[in-house]
């Protein structure tokens, strides 16, 4: 059978590390400590795990056994799974969507990029807040640096892609994201030797049950599937690489608290910093490549921290950006029979291509506007917005309605046979998680 000749993880370790890789990224970095900040410190905090281990738990295992009983792609999941139907047309949409999400993420990761070597060499360390915010809209409304970023990201990525599941995603995964986690660690521990930043962990960690509300909960909703990139297909095409004896209720549980984790880890290193220095937080670029910096210039060694910071940020954007290629490639792989390496560079060009828009788009594309925003704001909307509270919705309608939860439940019990929640995890799947999606995709298009 073609499913017997199919990649598989070497271990359960390189499996977890490259799960998470896929959900940390650029914005769990600089969303998720704003959000708290917003939504009432460490009430958030306390609301949003409760939110990962009964929605977003639950949504990782959907995919991962989806996944891991096609042993395929995501389109051919839904066409093995429901043979004759329509329903491979969900995962045309999971690959539309991550070719898109790819086409422009590669260029804040290529920012990224730039501002990595660029601290290096100290570009940035005399600039005040105005110096960097001018230094910003230099960068990305330059002609070429823009695409010359997007263009080495994107090879650093099919790099790690064309080397395979076990020998690229894996290995690499196993690098990068202990990487991440030294990095941040010590920034970490630069930031607590701040003056006053104990007060400004205790306030992040400190319930404030007045900002707590219904719009509060739906924050936290929102940034789970926005945190674990739900619905676009990565999870599932990494479950189709499981064997048939990993223990899925295990993995998602360790790979949901692990990435929770690294959400904590990155608001103790942003809050407190913010909290020191008086800085209102902002949601988006502003915060990673103008108020950070400046807060990192005004500290001994700010070189150091500036380039750790842009090193672990580009490391969290590649992982996340492996995850995202690999959906098209296994789907050429599997289907149309292509070698990895055809795939992989075929569909990096490609992305390349179609993202140089998004990299002009605060340059000498400004002026072009879609629903008022320029195209790379405009692409991150309908994908973020509307194709993937899309994909997540139909996906675990499949699962609950089409496939069937007692199909999803005998799969899953081939390696726990031990797992007692089925039964909730069944309902939440029918009627809980539909309805999360469905609020979140109504108010994101209205």
């Amino acid at each position: 059978m073609a499913g017997n000749k199919r990649e598989h993880w070497n271990s359960s370790l390189g499996f977890i590390l490259a799960t998470v890789g896929s959900a940390v990224g650029l914005g769990n970095i600089w969303r998720f400590p704003t959000v708290v900040v917003r939504s009432g410190g460490g009430a958030f905090v306390l609301l949003f795990l409760i939110i990962v281990i009964f929605i977003g738990v639950p949504l990782i295992m959907a995919e991962l056994t989806l996944g891991r009983k096609s042993q395929k792609n995501i389109v051919s999941t839904f066409s093995t799974l429901a043979p004759g139907s329509k329903w491979w047309l969900v995962g045309f949409l999971a690959i539309l969507t991550v070719f898109l999400i790819l086409s422009f993420y590669s260029v804040i990761a290529g920012w990224a990029l730039i501002y990595f070597l660029g601290s290096l060499f100290g570009a940035f360390a005399p600039l005040d807040t105005a110096g960097l915010t001018q230094v910003y809209g230099q960068i990305a409304g330059h002609p070429f640096l823009p695409v010359l970023g997007q263009g080495m990201f994107l090879t650093a990525t099919v790099f790690i892609v064309i080397s395979g599941v076990t020998r690229g995603i894996e290995r690499w995964s196993k690098v990068l994201m202990p990487g991440i986690l030294i990095i941040m660690i010590v920034l970490l521990g630069r930031t607590l030797l701040l003056e006053g930043a104990i007060e400004g962990v205790l306030w992040f960690l400190r319930p404030n049950l007045e900002l707590m509300n219904l719009s509060t909960a739906l924050d936290a909703v929102g940034q789970v599937f926005f945190s674990f990139s739900l619905g676009m297909g990565a999870l599932l095409t990494y479950g189709s690489y499981l064997s048939p004896g990993e223990n899925i209720p295990r993995n998602a549980l360790l790979i949901g608290l692990s990435d929770v984790a690294i959400a904590i880890l990155a608001g103790l290193i942003v809050v407190p910093a913010l909290f020191v220095f008086n800085v209102e937080p902002e949601v988006g670029a502003g915060i990673v490549f103008v108020t950070l910096p400046a807060i990192f210039n005004t500290l001994p060694g700010s070189i150091i921290w500036s380039s750790l910071f842009f090193l672990m940020l580009s490391f969290a954007a590649l992982t996340s950006s492996v995850s995202l290629l690999e959906v098209s490639v296994a789907y050429l792989v599997d289907e149309k029979k292509w070698n990895r390496t055809a795939a992989a560079g075929g569909l990096g060009i490609l992305t390349f291509l179609v993202g140089i828009p998004s990299a002009l788009s605060q340059g000498v594309l400004a002026n072009r506007l879609f629903l008022g925003r320029n195209i790379l704001d405009f692409i991150d909307f309908i994908t973020s917005s509307i194709f993937l509270p899309l994909g997540g919705l139909l996906t675990v309608i499949f699962l609950a309605w089409i496939w069937g939860t007692n199909k999803a439940l005998t799969e899953i019990y081939r390696g726990s046979p031990q797992f007692r929640w089925g039964r909730p995890w069944v309902f939440t799947l029918r009627f809980i998680i539909p309805l999360a999606i469905l609020y979140i995709f109504i108010t994101g298009f209205f």
